[in-house]
């Protein structure tokens, strides 16, 4: 695992060649200098029923907020109506908050704005932050605390003692997540392992063509559609096991990490499943260890 110093700096890489959104996000962290907020720069947002993605310039996920630097082509017509379709698809994609800046002259959109008022808007936005960190904290009775060492560690969620489709909870290597459930073993590249003593399986899918599969997650995360594709023709397979699936989807993160994102725990749609299509549909959100003492 990279540390987070390198976490850091290759977040910056990402934005070096954009003059104008290089300044505005190195003015917003170093005004905030607040090392317990975890920031990502182009995080990655895939809108649910949607082959559509989009990246957000900069994002604070522990405060489920989101900030756009728009410079001037954003100012024309079309762009302006594809900025709110955007800002519905990643708010019913994440709920979170969206703040932008215009960093173009109104007046001519080819020109930067006075630096000044930017910079005064930056400041008010860093501002907006703090207060947003501690009505957070307040609501939740708990410190936000960026512990970046344990992000994609098993062990804060037994301690804790369930994990929760609601707090992103990822790890780096399969292993990991089947620990929660009994797992003693090294590594594991099983896309499916069955948890001792119960009808239960921890299952790994790429929720996105892998040919031959085609996986698809839709209903706002609450269903996955699989079905296998031979010579692009939809080919027919054997019927799934009936064992309830706690589901930890394949994907890269922003920095081009493979990771396993818990999406919450799935049974067979026996009503919509047959031989050519396979339907899952989510029992629950949230998964308490007590069960499985």
């Amino acid at each position: 695992m990279i540390s987070k110093d390198e976490y850091l700096l290759r977040n910056f890489s990402k934005i070096t060649h954009k003059k104008w959104e290089l300044f505005v996000i190195t003015r917003v962290l170093h005004l905030l200098n607040d090392p317990d907020i975890e920031y990502v720069c182009q995080q990655y947002v895939n809108p649910p029923n949607s082959d559509k993605y989009y990246l957000t310039d900069l994002c604070f996920p522990s405060l489920k907020l989101y900030y756009e630097i728009n410079e001037g082509q954003h100012a024309t017509k079309s762009h302006i109506n594809s900025d709110k379709i955007r800002q519905r698809e990643i708010l019913d994609a994440t709920d979170w908050k969206g703040c932008e800046i215009k960093v173009y002259d109104k007046n001519d959109p080819s020109k930067g704005r006075d630096l000044n008022e930017v910079i005064s808007e930056i400041d008010e936005f860093v501002n907006y932050i703090k207060n947003r960190k501690k009505e957070f904290e307040s609501k939740s009775g708990k410190k936000i605390v960026w512990d970046y060492e344990t992000k994609f560690s098993y062990q804060p969620h037994i301690d804790r003692g369930y994990i929760d489709v609601k707090d992103n909870v990822v790890f780096r290597y399969h292993k990991d997540a089947m620990r929660l459930f009994g797992y003693k073993g090294k590594h594991s590249q099983s896309g499916y392992w069955r948890v001792k003593g119960y009808n239960q399986a921890v299952w790994f899918p790429k929720l996105y063509d892998n040919i031959p599969w085609k996986n698809v997650l839709t209903d706002g995360s609450s269903k996955i559609i699989q079905e296998k594709y031979i010579d692009g023709r939809k080919s027919e397979y054997p019927l799934p096991s009936n064992e309830e699936r706690i589901v930890f989807a394949h994907y890269k993160n922003v920095l081009g990490q493979t990771v396993y994102k818990f999406y919450g725990k799935f049974q067979v749609d026996w009503k919509n499943t047959d031989s050519f299509t396979n339907v899952f549909k989510r029992s629950a959100t949230r998964i308490d260890f007590e069960d499985y003492n």
